[in-house]
């Protein structure tokens, strides 16, 4: 835990294809779950990515508290595996030829002795209630199981930062919920600057502490939750 928080200046222009969204962003996430929120199309999911480090801005600066990851203007860029970033994709990205405890000790320490690395990810699929998955690949998981794993898989490397790009959105309005109640525990006990990206004002309101709302790629306004932003 710390009282660090996240501080996110960059610019992204359109590159082909790839890419049609001019970002332009600029805001801080306090420990504490900040919901980026927009309808889809404006740039949450690339901004996330940039935070990350798997996207390259072209300007700008992305810091931790006095730990900067990326300046431009330094030519400074932290990798991936150092920023200690919990992402948790739309997709999930489970390793599908990895059972559910080698899909969450994948983000362990390299030098940690194998059966360490095998309690640890049982014991977060513990808490995450899918200890029985353990030996299992993601094949044969449910909806709600793969998110779960794939959670485990997040808090399992003690996180100085935790991204969600709508993890749930795939899942029915009761399991998501569920999950979202879930993982507001998890959070409050690990209280690190949190993005939660959505287009859904109801999962914003339930898991979120403020709001930053972003529109074409700019951040249109901030607001705490406790103003009810979303009328």
């Amino acid at each position: 835990m710390s009282d660090a928080a996240l501080s996110v200046r960059l610019a992204l222009t359109p590159q082909g294809d790839a890419q049609t969204l001019h970002i332009d962003v600029a805001f801080d996430v306090p420990p504490g779950v900040t919901v980026l929120f927009g309808p889809s199309g404006a740039g949450k999911s690339r901004t996330l990515a940039c935070i990350a480090g798997l996207v390259r801005p072209e300007r700008g600066r992305v810091a931790l508290g006095d730990d900067v990851w990326f300046d431009a203007g330094e030519s400074r860029e932290v990798p991936i595996h150092a920023r200690r970033v919990a992402y948790v994709f739309q997709s999930l990205a489970l390793f599908p030829h990895m059972t559910a405890a080698d899909n969450v000790a994948y983000g362990l320490p390299r030098d940690l002795p194998r059966e360490e690395r095998r309690a640890r990810a049982v014991a977060m699929l513990t808490r995450m209630h899918v200890a029985g998955l353990a030996d299992r690949r993601p094949r044969t998981f449910s909806g709600g199981e793969a998110q779960r794993v794939a959670l485990a898989r997040a808090f399992a490397m003690k996180p100085r930062v935790v991204l969600l790009d709508e993890p749930f959105s795939a899942l029915d309005a009761g399991l998501k919920t569920e999950l979202l109640r879930e993982l507001g525990v998890e959070l409050a006990a690990l209280r690190v600057p949190t993005i939660l990206v959505t287009h859904q004002p109801e999962d914003a309101a339930l898991l979120g502490e403020r709001v930053v709302f972003l529109e074409k790629g700019r951040v249109s306004r901030t607001a705490p939750m406790s103003e009810r932003p979303f009328g």
